[in-house]
């Protein structure tokens, strides 16, 4: 009586929550928690594992790394998992780890977790697999954020986190302001995140008829930025650059700066993400802002669904939003100078 006074709910719903039952929010569910947890209150969870066969805990695979793109999801994860009345368990992969997801997802398996989130995992296999993943038998729900799906389940849900549609946007934003074709400086080949924004990109130039100059591979540091801003530098016909993080653009920035070539006036810079320094750097940096929440909070609601109610259809997937953040590193391009004609300035794309 007490958690149902505190929660605002009757004591029914709060019957309903501590068994687990389908059909409550996850807002309702987060209160009553709360306000079982303020009261002092705890659920016997071996008992309540054993009637029903489910821990109410989520696996999350995820790459050990302080990356601003996936330790930003995570914590988006985490965040949905505890609103929805789950225990949150964590196993870090490591970057060339033979075991790699493979081992990881094993592992949780054997902690006995209802479901396991996959979180944006890196393409480990030489056949463009993770691998050990063929091999693989998983006998729960599975959520797969930002790649593929990556072995047979249950029920396997994939939620994008629009990398591709965020690179387009950006891409896009370059092509308006009136520049001839956008020059990108990538991620790392081998993670499904880089491939997504590369292919964005191209997308974009080819919707408009515009050559896809040829790419440059970073690493995601600023210093991989960084070197490949001293190299496009040079080029002359380079007046637009989308780069796939905001650390490699505020690298590419600084290369760009010191070799005479000004932003935005000479070149324009977009990056991916909006971390939160990327409105102080200088110039400001446009961008685009991925909403991990969103991404988080959506795709954990279809697989807390898939969980509790395992012959019921998946729930439709939806879009999370796309925001591009336009500020002081975008403008359009310089004038160029034809011989007896003085200066030109392309026409902007109106299409």
């Amino acid at each position: 009586m007490d958690v149902a006074r505190r929660a605002g709910v009757s004591q029914k719903t709060v019957s309903r929550v501590f068994n687990d039952e389908p059909y409550v929010s996850a807002e309702v569910r987060r209160r009553v928690l709360q306000a079982a947890d303020e009261l002092g209150y705890r659920r016997n969870n071996a008992a309540r594992a054993l009637a029903s066969g489910r821990t109410r805990s989520i696996g999350v695979v995820t790459l050990g790394t302080a990356l601003y793109g996936p330790a930003s999801l995570l914590m988006g994860i985490e965040r949905a998992v505890r609103d929805m009345g789950y225990a949150l368990r964590v196993v870090n992969t490591m970057e060339g780890d033979p075991a790699g997801v493979a081992g990881a997802v094993d592992s949780l398996l054997d902690q006995g977790v209802d479901g396991i989130v996959i979180s944006e995992p890196i393409d480990e296999g030489s056949d463009g697999t993770v691998e050990g993943a063929g091999s693989l038998r998983v006998d729960v729900p599975v959520l797969v954020l930002g790649a593929p799906p990556l072995f047979a389940a249950p029920q396997v849900v994939t939620a994008g986190v629009v990398a591709e549609l965020l690179a387009r946007v950006a891409t896009e934003h370059l092509l308006d302001l009136g520049h001839l074709t956008v020059h990108h400086l990538a991620g790392p080949g081998r993670w499904y995140a880089a491939r997504d924004r590369l292919e964005g990109w191209r997308a974009a130039l080819a919707a408009r008829g515009r050559d896809a100059p040829p790419v440059v591979e970073g690493d995601w540091s600023a210093a991989s930025g960084y070197a490949a801003g001293r190299a496009l530098a040079s080029d002359d016909d380079v007046t637009a650059v989308f780069a796939a993080n905001d650390d490699m653009a505020i690298g590419l920035i600084r290369a760009l700066t010191e070799a005479g070539r000004r932003v935005p006036d000479d070149v324009s810079v977009v990056g991916f993400d909006d971390i939160p320094v990327a409105g102080y750097v200088t110039p400001p940096l446009t961008t685009v802002r991925q909403p991990f929440d969103a991404v988080a909070q959506e795709g954990l609601k279809r697989l807390v669904h898939a969980i509790e109610n395992p012959n019921a259809d998946p729930l439709p997937a939806s879009d999370p939003p796309v925001d591009l953040v336009v500020r002081a590193s975008t403008a359009p391009p310089p004038p160029r100078t034809t011989p007896g004609m003085g200066d030109v300035r392309p026409e902007h794309d109106l299409t």
